[in-house]
């Protein structure tokens, strides 16, 4: 079975919720102030699946009982 690319996934997932984070950043310095909770709600999302996607990685690699 070939290999799946859990570190690109997971830092483009990162990379995504950073992106997210400062355009939020730049809604709230223009004045769309009701946009940046939904913006960061997402940039949240990203980042809680990039941390998923890492424990899954660790989890692939340990030994297996059986």
């Amino acid at each position: 079975m070939k290999q799946v690319p859990f570190g690109t996934l997971s830092a483009g997932l990162a990379v995504l919720g950073t992106a997210l984070v400062s355009f939020a950043f730049e809604l709230r310095a223009d004045g769309y102030e009701q946009y940046v909770q939904d913006v960061n709600f997402v940039a949240g999302t990203a980042y809680f699946a990039a941390i998923m996607t890492v424990v899954t990685w660790v989890r692939d690699h340990r030994p297996h009982s059986g």
